[in-house]
């Protein structure tokens, strides 16, 4: 079980990246970050600056704001998740529209919440991107679920030597059964009694069989599969 100690330890070395072109809530959120125990090891305040410093400071989640100057929030988060697999993205706008918040997860991010969200949410949605777990404000979350699924029923050119479910293995199969569903990785875990770190290899793994790059493309491949309504 663990420490209050090293449960902090553990938020520390989550490293954070702040992207805002108002300097006092950029600060504020760098500051809130930080002070829940976050490394804040970059912040910007424009698109370019944004790519130049993410690039440098290397941190595992980008909080990103979409209405930026010099490069659009949509573009930075592709510059960047299509060169660098590895970081999260959680986009922190002002804007619900529904529109911005298909056009931010197909770009690559892995979550979207709102500036409306308090102090705790936003620790809260920070640590669950960093696992690779989707989040998004109440309401948004349906909306996503749902234009992943229209896009499984429009056409769309198909890799013909593109490996197909069979060459997964079972465990894998089933946890992508569960990513189509739209469970988190945590609900994953949870459902199949297996670790968090164990849910996250399999996507993983799956990802690289199937030749796809994000959750998006691994959702629609699996509905297309039909394997959400198993």
């Amino acid at each position: 079980m663990s420490t209050p100690n090293t449960q902090a330890s553990e938020e520390r070395a989550i490293k954070v990246m702040v992207v805002d072109d108002h300097p006092m809530w950029r600060d504020a959120v760098a500051r809130d970050l930080a002070e829940s125990g976050f490394d804040v090891v970059a912040t910007a305040g424009d698109g370019p600056g944004a790519v130049r410093r993410a690039r440098a400071a290397g941190p595992d989640v980008l909080v990103l704001d979409l209405n930026l100057p010099g490069m659009p929030g949509v573009q930075v988060c592709k510059e960047l998740v299509g060169s660098h697999p590895g970081l999260r993205v959680l986009v922190l706008s002002a804007s619900g529209e529904h529109a911005d918040v298909l056009e931010a997860v197909k770009s690559g991010a892995t979550g979207y919440l709102l500036k409306s969200a308090s102090t705790q949410e936003l620790t809260e949605a920070v640590r669950a991107t960093a696992a690779g777990d989707p989040v998004f404000t109440p309401g948004l979350a349906g909306l996503v679920l749902g234009e992943y699924r229209r896009l499984a029923s429009d056409p769309a050119p198909a890799a013909p030597d593109r490996p197909k479910v069979p060459q997964l293995t079972d465990r894998e199969t089933e946890v992508l059964r569960l990513v189509a569903k739209g469970l988190s990785y945590k609900q994953i875990a949870e459902r199949l009694v297996i670790s968090h770190r164990t849910v996250q290899n399999h996507v993983q793994n799956t990802l690289g069989k199937l030749q796809l790059h994000n959750r998006v493309e691994l959702v629609r491949y699996a509905i297309e599969a039909g394997l959400d309504d198993v």
